[in-house]
């Protein structure tokens, strides 16, 4: 009776004594090393070189844009997209961080942020289609898209590394992962949204499946897709910051050789220029957002 009493007693003070810890690290460790050992060619052989050289082509594009001629085109994007006052303040808060002397690392952190958004649609839009078309897909999609999404940013550094060494392709590939499931969950959630009766309309008119999809779906779910591109655009400009540690060039150096050298004007200087160009990006998306086919359907 009395060992009875003691295990209980055990059980309840102190429950995760009476068994080993479980070797999570360890298994995790293991999981990891098998992979680079037997993968690591193969993903810098097929992955690197799509995502640097678009990386690449998009940062020379901007890059040969002077820059009062990028700072009118900003306004046009703006005024078009939104409002006036949208372009105003795009112009201003660019041209803010030009003369803060951070231009050129405002440039690079913008064409990591669309190639990752670029890849981002690429991959999302499909799967987040497939998802809005078979149940059992959208089943399996949610528990990996909870654990992409939920998994601290700082986590996706480590493999990253390891697979594709340091630099901008290692930071473009954990922020595509990390900034992908708003992609996905929204294009399912706007598809699936639209009326039945417009699906419906479509198909008593002779409509396929594939008809119905690109002419009647998506152009109804473009505001729902929409403003899972927004946040797409925020979560990987808030992940190329965090990327400056493993080599990702742009403001988010300026914020990290700042810590490191405990330099708090420049730090801020970075910091600041990440705000604007988020701001910026907000309303942009935004206002594409709302002038879509489809809003208010």
């Amino acid at each position: 009776m009395s060992e009875f009493l003691e295990l209980m007693r055990q059980l309840i003070t102190d429950p995760f004594g009476l068994l080993d810890a479980l070797p999570v690290r360890q298994w995790i460790t293991d999981a990891v090393n098998w992979v680079v050992s037997n993968f690591r060619t193969t993903f810098r052989a097929y992955i690197s070189p799509p995502v640097r050289g678009a990386m690449e082509l998009i940062q020379a594009g901007l890059m040969a844009i002077p820059p009062g001629l990028f700072l009118i085109g900003t306004f046009l994007i703006g005024w078009r997209a939104a409002s006036w006052r949208v372009g105003l303040f795009s112009f201003i808060a660019l041209a803010l961080v030009g003369f803060m002397g951070v231009w050129n690392a405002l440039v690079v952190t913008l064409s990591l942020v669309i190639t990752a958004v670029l890849f981002c649609m690429l991959i999302g839009l499909p799967l987040g289609i497939l998802c809005s078309r078979s149940d059992l897909f959208a089943k399996a999609m949610r528990p990996i898209l909870d654990i992409m999404q939920t998994t601290p940013p700082f986590v996706y550094l480590v493999p990253a590394v390891m697979l594709f060494s340091i630099g901008n392709v290692p930071g473009l590939i954990a922020t595509i992962i990390f900034a992908m499931p708003p992609m996905i969950r929204l294009t399912n959630l706007g598809i699936r949204q639209v009326p039945t009766e417009y699906i419906e309309a479509a198909e008593a008119f002779g409509s396929t499946p594939r008809q119905t999809l690109w002419k009647v779906q998506i152009p109804l779910a473009l505001p729902t897709v929409m403003a899972g591109l927004n946040q797409t655009i925020m979560l990987a400009l808030s992940m190329v910051v965090i990327a400056a540690i493993i080599g990702a060039g742009g403001l988010g150096l300026e914020v990290y050789a700042g810590l490191e050298r405990l330099n708090i004007g420049q730090a801020f200087v970075g910091g600041i220029g990440i705000v604007l160009l988020a701001m910026v990006l907000d309303r942009i998306t935004q206002g594409l957002g709302e002038k879509v086919p489809g809003k208010g359907k």
